[in-house]
């Protein structure tokens, strides 16, 4: 057990850092009253369990899991809308703290079971007592609707170990449709949805005031 704490405290390092970096974000689009792209931010480090799962259907040696393995860290990034996703990207890109090493697009290619959401996979240095360490750390961008889906389907799968019945899985493409219907539909009138959040801001703190 030693062995995988001295293995995965740099990882939950770096969780605990960009969390930090990330929430920081979204504090300064509300300091100067501009709209955040990030509603929140999450982030854990894979089970010791699971990460052997997947390196065994993998095939991943686990003395390479630190340069095979992208998702051993894992952030969340949650958008109210769509295009949001885009500009947390973007945010990203331009950061000097960290290096994309890939980009997966599955909203505009989502997955067959009906996935979607933004992953950026990070290289991201870590500062120990014995130097710096780069880890490999994979970000999820992705709406509120997403996420829900994303949390659902995750659930059934690990119940019937990836074999859905054939109603399941139809009802979670179908739901998958739903769900971006939801946040098209959201997209139209986010101008009304942003001003009735400002509003109600105000009256909030006027209250607390």
């Amino acid at each position: 057990m030693k062995h995988w704490d001295d293995f995965l405290a740099p990882y939950k390092q770096a969780v605990e850092e960009l969390k930090v970096k990330l929430k920081g974000m979204r504090n300064q689009f509300e300091r100067e009253g501009i709209h955040s792209p990030i509603e929140f931010v999450t982030g854990r480090v894979k089970p010791i369990a699971s990460i052997l799962d997947k390196a065994n259907s993998k095939g991943i040696p686990l003395n390479r899991l630190e340069h095979e393995m992208q998702d051993i860290a894992g952030l969340r990034m949650m958008c109210q809308f769509v295009d949001d996703i885009r500009v947390v990207v973007e945010i990203l890109r331009k950061r000097n703290d960290l290096e994309i090493v890939e980009e997966r697009n599955y909203i505009s290619h989502k997955k067959v079971s009906g996935y979607r959401s933004y992953h950026v996979v990070i290289r991201y240095p870590v500062q120990t007592i014995h130097g710096e360490k780069k880890i490999l750390i994979e970000i999820q961008i992705r709406t509120l609707a997403m996420n829900f889906w994303a949390t659902i389907e995750h659930s059934l799968n690990y119940k019937y170990k990836g074999q859905f019945p054939v109603d399941i899985r139809d009802r979670l493409q179908r739901a998958a449709e739903a769900a971006f219907r939801l946040d098209e539909e959201m997209s139209q009138i986010r101008l009304e949805i942003q001003e009735a959040q400002r509003v109600f801001s105000r009256k909030k703190e006027s209250q607390e005031g």
